[in-house]
């Protein structure tokens, strides 16, 4: 699925010129799905824990199959002796798929390094959910807030809850964050984790620092990119423009939709709003026409947009967001603060730390209501709570660009990482 989404939004040619690149997939086991829809991230977990469950049980090779079968296939391809590409000694591997990742690097005999693109924080809240079963914590309502969201049978918890059972297995884990930020979270993880720890965010502070050349121009957005809001965006007074983007996979209800429309409408800043296609579920985006009457001056819609570039202009004061962990860290070191609306998975613990220990961010209730919307927008562009936190912002802000210069704690672990893990020779 996301193989052909890249193909559908960077080009079929977007690798052409790098040879030394190769691009393979694997089945999912999901049915094919409308080549314009998100793919339903419950129905992806569903797949993956199926897999973990049955393959314990050895009652269904079905899903076997369909994701650890074809990988271990892909690796011996590449291992065999007339292959044109060096063998693999090590898998980098999305710390969610660890369930097959780390069985296949124990069939070869080979190292596995676990790149979990979540907070530390989040990590640690589904690693010790079960000690907290233990202990019957676990329906607190004060911990679900502020660690999930939802109850402890939601498929994604359960799905996150889940990928980390093996990671003690993993010769190296990799966390998107850096250690100012999440100090005391990757202080109590190394306390109880078996293999090294390696924070190597954000990452694309460690990017800007490498020179031009070939892998530049190469994009990884799922979604084709619309820059001519950069053009409207220069039109703009600085620190005038909320920015609205609700991540790549959310969805909501056609309500939620009107209620945050006009919200914005009625706070009468300036704002571009990204609207995805499939962004309303079962059905399209629509705003009413009055809606639409009322904003023409001051409002920018757009299906997509270079989120980075967009949150680095200076016309932009604030960033209304899902809570997804890359629009988390990107808005911080971009020094905007944030009006957050999570939906499920990490996005409630990064909202709570956003809001509670970053002190970059003010949170939206669940069941949103324009009057709510216009006050927190208001608030966050013009009120003192959004100037503190436009300050606080700025400060984490600094402390990125300090973790990821060449002498940085982010830039040495990650040549540490390529020295002592990937690059091993025992």
């Amino acid at each position: 699925f996301n193989h052909r989404r890249f193909l559908k939004s960077l080009g079929p040619d977007f690798l052409d010129g790098l040879p030394d690149f190769r691009f393979e997939t694997i089945p999912d086991g999901l049915p094919e799905s409308d080549k314009d829809a998100t793919q339903d991230p419950t129905l992806l977990c569903e797949s993956f824990r199926n897999f973990l469950i049955f393959f314990k049980q050895s009652s269904c090779r079905i899903t076997f199959q369909q994701i650890l079968a074809p990988f271990l296939e892909l690796l011996v391809k590449l291992n065999e002796t007339a292959s044109s590409v060096p063998p693999v000694t090590c898998i980098v591997s999305d710390g969610f798929l660890s369930m097959f990742t780390i069985t296949a690097a124990e069939e070869l005999g080979i190292p596995v390094t676990l790149f979990y693109t979540v907070a530390a924080s989040s990590f640690m809240g589904f690693k010790q959910y079960r000690t907290l079963m233990e202990k019957d914590l676990s329906h607190s309502k004060l911990f679900e807030k502020r660690v999930f969201g939802q109850g402890h049978d939601d498929v994604l918890f359960n799905f996150c809850m889940e990928a980390t059972d093996k990671v003690d297995k993993a010769s190296a884990v990799v966390f998107l964050t850096f250690d100012a930020l999440e100090k005391d979270g990757m202080d109590a993880l190394s306390s109880m984790l078996i293999p090294s720890l390696y924070t190597i965010g954000p990452i694309q502070l460690l990017l800007n620092q490498i020179p031009e050349d070939s892998l530049s121009p190469i994009g990884y957005s799922l979604w084709k990119e619309e820059t001519e809001c950069l053009q409207w965006l220069n039109s703009k007074a600085p620190n005038s423009v909320v920015y609205v983007n609700f991540g790549s996979v959310a969805v909501m209800r056609p309500q939620h939709l009107v209620e945050f429309g006009w919200g914005l409408a009625n706070s009468k800043f300036h704002f571009f709003w990204v609207i995805r296609p499939d962004l309303v579920i079962g059905e399209s985006a629509y705003l009413p026409p009055e809606f639409v009457a009322e904003t023409k001056e001051r409002g920018l819609i757009a299906s997509w947009c270079p989120q980075e570039e967009v949150l680095n202009h200076p016309s932009v004061g604030g960033f209304l967001t899902h809570s997804g962990w890359n629009s988390t860290m990107e808005s911080l070191t971009a020094e905007v603060p944030m009006l957050c609306w999570p939906f499920y998975a990490d996005q409630q613990t990064n909202c709570y730390y956003t809001c509670n220990e970053w002190s970059s961010g003010m949170q939206i209730d669940n069941d949103v209501k324009r009057d709510g919307v216009e006050m927190l927008v208001r608030e966050l562009m013009e009120g003192e709570k959004g100037k503190k936190m436009k300050k606080k912002a700025k400060e984490w802000k600094k402390l990125a660009e300090t973790a990821t210069d060449p002498h940085g704690s982010s830039s040495i672990n990650l040549d540490n990482l390529v020295d002592q893990v990937l690059l091993r020779k025992d």
